[in-house]
Parts: structure tokens; C-alpha cells; sequence
């Protein structure tokens, strides 16, 4: 996939891009505040850090706003010389969806929402050490009104549902009505496979992911294989935080953290992987030529997380990447690691067990959290269930979901940070990504006949170059769906993710 040369913009146009630039930069602080936030901002610092930020998406939302970018963007609207060009037709596209959605939002919702969410995640923080979900009670209902204050600002689509305009902000075009229709048949073919992991007749043996290993061990093997898989750290840090995230500061600056335990080396590199998967979008964008303009973003959160979910699951649980990587583990773990087969290890990261963290959990179940967390989010949206009731709702889900019985709130209802942060409408783009993942691997490794000699030799730049050139250069010039049908020549569905997990999971447990 190739794009067109730009033709020489128009005077509007080099006025609308300098002050997009100029509302990215106050972005960009603000993120560069709330990464500071969650990784080694003192607990104390944290009312005044809320007024930091609260500030700065104050001005951050008056730029946006600005009525001479309205102007600007009108005038570039008719000028079809300018919007003969496609990928500058699509950057306007975005920039009137963008203004349009901004002008919305009164500036003391926007200031308001962000000092809540600053002040709501160190509450979370404090309440899921405690396993307390009281003591986080009144932010989370207060996270919820202003989410349905932002929705009814933003306007609910005709049909549609107060759930759905928080969900466009994350997925553009989204609506909870798709989302049910892909979500249904996903946990019918899902139902009976699960079934027939769990009934079959060879145990996996679990004891690899329960090695306890150094943990400064494991930082600098994270950090190696991040490297190797292509992060570039002279433009990242990798660093440790209770939620593992990413934050596409500015050009040339990628954050990620991850977190790590003793007993769950795999699961810290998994994080790793899939933190790292984000920060190679991140750094694939053209934001040198495009900073603050559309093409120089990710389109939304399904592709994003589709890279991340892709080096996490379909690499980092692949045998060709095992086969490489076992032996280099072994050269920073030493002698824990020498009985370890590559068969053992690739069989013990692909082990089928339902279980209560979703961060933690294996392919198969994973998207039934997701499911799990989009129901009843959209419920608390709609006022079809109150927050009070959230965690017996979440206890009764994750029973008869998933067989488990939720010992405590930090194991339950407070383990994710995204409602503390006002990330409400994020949750289905997890299962959309994982979904994107398998049906673009179909279409790499069509491309890549021999993908798996690559992975075998610790060799990932053939993949990475595929992604870079046929996602991450082009921004949001398509919306995700249209992507999907460029890649792929069809529309989401579940069928590769089947596949995917039928064609590995049933050799490894005998089936």
C-alpha cells in the first residue's frame, strides 16, 4: 500500500496544520503529566497534579476549539485542488470530525473530567491495595455522570444509545448495537471450544509460568527482547507502573511500562510484548511530517490494540518465537531455566485455564473479560445498573462466565485502571483487536510464506516492516474497517481468531 505525493498546501492549510501543531504540544504535556503520574510522581503530588492537568486540558480544548480553525478548515473544504489529493482529503475528513466533536464539550466539562480523572486514580490506586471497592465508590459514580454528561453533549446517533458517542471516541464510527452483533456470535463459537480445551484428555504442565526468576533479571530481558523486536529506546523508556500502558508522548518520545513478579516471568513479558506492540505503532506513525494533523495518529483503538494483541499473542505465544527466545532467557536466568524444553515452555504460555485477572488471562478466555466489562459499563451508562451494585453483578458474571469465584474487590471489580481514568467505551476495542489481529495475520503470513523461519531466528524486521508500511505510515487515512477490507478483502469477523487458537491450542493438548 503506497500513498500519493501531497500536492503543496494552500496558505489555509499551513495556517490550520500550525495550530493543530500547536494544540498537540499542550497534548503532549498534559500526557507527559499523566505518564509522570503513574510511574513515579510522589502519592502526595497528586491534588495539585490535578490541577496541573486540569489547566492544561483547559487550554488544550480552547485550541482545539479556536473558531479560526473552523474558518480555516472551511476554507480548505473548498478548495478542490487541495482535496483532490486523497490522503489530505482524509486528513480535513478527520480534522472536521475532530473540531466538530471538540465543540461540543463545554471547556469546565473538559476541565472538570480531566481534574476527576487525575484525582480519581489515585483513590483507585490506594482502594485496590486495600481491595476496598467503598473507599472508590463516589469517584466511580462520579466518573460515570460526567460520562454521560460528555455523551449527552456529544449527542446520542438516531437509533443509537447514550453508550454510543463515549464508544466513538475510542472507535470511531462504533456503535454498543455492532458491538452486540459481533460480540454474540464471537461467544457462541467461543462456548463450545472452550469446552473442548478444557475436557481434553492431556494436562499442561504450569509449572514454567510459576518459576520464580530475579526480577532485575527480567527487566533487562524484557527490555532486550522489546529491543530486538524493534522498539526503539532512543526514542522510549520502558519503566514499571501498577497498570501497564503506553503514551505516545511526541515525536520521538514513546513511553511504556510494564510490571513484574517473581512467580510470573511469562506474564511480564507478555506485558511487555503487548506494551511494546503499541510503542511500535507509536513510533511507525509519520509524526515528524504530519505532527498534530490526523495521518500522523493511530485511527483509533481497535488497530492499535490489533498491534498490540498481535506481538503479545500471535508472536509471543508462537513456538517460532519460543524457539528463539528460550535459549536467550537462559542466558539471563541461568540454571533456573536449563530443564525447560521449548515444547514445555510454549505448551505452559498457551495454557487454557479460566481465571480472574484479565491482564493475565489466555487467549481463549480473555475476550470473555472484555464481554464481560462492555455489558456492564454500558449498563452503568444507560442507568440500567448502579454502581453500588457493580461488584455483585461482577461477581455473579465472573461465575457464571468463567467458573471463578472472586475472593476480593482488588481480584474483581477494581483491578483494571480504565473507569479510575475516565476511560469509559475503551474496554470492547481489547476483543476488536484481537479479532483485527488474526485476520491480518492470515494476510501476513500469505505475504511472508516464511514467516515462521524468521520468528525461529530472533529475526522480526520483515514483520515489522509489513505492519510499518501497511498500517502504521498511513495514520488515520482510513477509518479501521476500511483498513480491515484493504488488508484482508473482507469484513471483521471471527473466523481467523477460531482458527488461529483451533490450529495451535489442539495439537498442544491433543485433540
Amino acid at each position: 500500500m503506497t500513498t500519493e505525493a501531497s500536492p503543496r498546501p494552500s496558505a489555509a492549510y499551513d495556517e490550520l496544520a500550525s495550530l493543530l501543531r500547536t494544540a498537540a504540544t499542550l497534548t503532549s504535556i498534559r500526557a507527559t503529566l499523566s505518564w509522570d503520574q503513574e510511574t513515579v510522581m510522589p502519592p502526595r503530588g497528586g491534588s495539585f497534579r490535578a490541577e496541573e492537568i486540569a489547566l492544561v486540558s483547559t487550554l488544550e480544548h480552547e485550541r482545539l476549539t479556536d473558531p479560526r480553525i473552523g474558518e480555516l478548515l472551511a476554507a480548505c473544504e473548498s478548495d478542490r485542488g487541495l482535496c483532490s489529493n486523497e490522503a489530505i482529503a482524509a486528513d480535513l475528513r478527520e480534522i472536521r470530525r475532530d473540531f466538530e466533536r471538540a465543540t461540543k464539550l463545554p471547556t469546565e466539562l473538559v476541565a472538570e473530567i480531566a481534574r476527576t480523572s487525575s484525582e480519581a486514580l489515585e483513590v483507585w490506586k490506594e482502594a485496590r491495595q486495600r481491595s476496598d471497592f467503598a473507599l472508590f465508590r463516589p469517584w466511580l459514580e462520579k466518573q460515570f455522570r460526567l460520562a454521560a454528561d460528555k455523551a449527552r453533549c456529544y449527542g446520542i446517533p438516531e437509533g443509537g444509545e447514550l453508550y454510543d458517542p463515549l464508544l466513538d471516541e475510542y472507535e470511531p464510527g462504533a456503535s454498543a448495537r455492532e458491538i452486540e452483533g459481533i460480540f454474540g456470535p464471537l461467544r457462541a463459537a467461543l462456548a463450545p471450544f472452550l469446552a473442548e480445551i478444557l475436557a481434553a484428555p492431556r494436562a499442561i504442565d504450569p509449572s514454567p509460568r510459576a518459576l520464580r526468576l530475579p526480577l532485575a533479571r527480567q527487566r533487562e530481558f524484557s527490555r532486550f527482547v522489546a529491543e530486538r523486536i524493534g522498539f526503539d529506546f532512543r526514542a522510549g523508556r520502558l519503566d514499571e507502573s501498577t497498570h501497564p500502558f503506553t503514551e505516545g508522548l511526541a515525536p520521538g518520545d514513546t513511553r511504556i511500562t510494564s510490571r513484574f513478579s517473581e512467580d510470573h516471568a511469562t506474564d511480564a513479558l507478555g506485558s511487555t510484548l503487548h506494551e511494546a506492540g503499541h510503542a511500535l505503532y507509536e513510533q511507525g506513525l509519520p509524526k515528524d511530517l504530519h505532527h498534530g494533523l490526523p495521518l500522523s495518529q493511530a485511527i483509533g483503538l481497535g488497530i492499535h490494540e490489533s498491534q498490540s494483541r498481535m506481538w503479545e499473542n500471535q508472536v509471543g505465544r508462537s513456538r517460532p518465537f519460543w524457539s528463539w527466545a528460550l535459549p536467550e532467557a537462559k542466558r539471563f536466568f541461568g540454571p533456573a531455566l536449563e530443564p525447560l524444553s521449548v515444547d514445555q515452555i510454549y505448551a505452559s504460555v498457551n495454557q487454557v485455564r479460566p481465571s480472574l485477572i484479565r491482564v493475565e488471562a489466555d487467549e481463549t478466555t480473555y475476550n470473555l473479560h472484555v464481554m464481560l466489562r462492555f455489558d456492564v459499563e454500558r449498563a452503568m451508562v444507560r442507568g440500567d445498573l448502579r454502581v453500588a451494585d457493580l461488584p455483585a453483578v461482577w461477581n455473579e458474571r465472573m461465575r457464571g462466565d468463567l467458573g471463578q469465584e472472586v475472593p476480593d474487590d482488588r481480584s474483581g471489580c477494581l483491578q483494571d485502571i480504565h473507569w479510575a481514568g475516565g476511560a469509559i467505551g475503551y474496554f470492547p476495542t481489547y476483543t476488536l483487536g484481537t479479532l483485527y489481529a488474526a485476520q491480518f495475520w492470515e494476510a501476513i503470513r500469505q505475504a511472508i510464506p516464511d514467516l515462521d523461519e524468521h520468528l525461529a531466528r530472533g529475526e522480526f524486521g520483515a514483520l515489522l516492516s509489513w505492519l510499518r508500511e501497511n498500517i502504521h505510515a498511513h495514520g488515520r487515512r482510513w477509518r479501521a474497517g476500511e483498513l480491515c477490507l484493504r488488508l484482508t478483502g473482507r469484513p471483521l469477523g471471527h473466523g481467523p481468531m477460531l482458527r488461529h487458537l483451533g490450529t495451535k491450542l489442539r495439537p498442544i493438548y491433543g485433540i
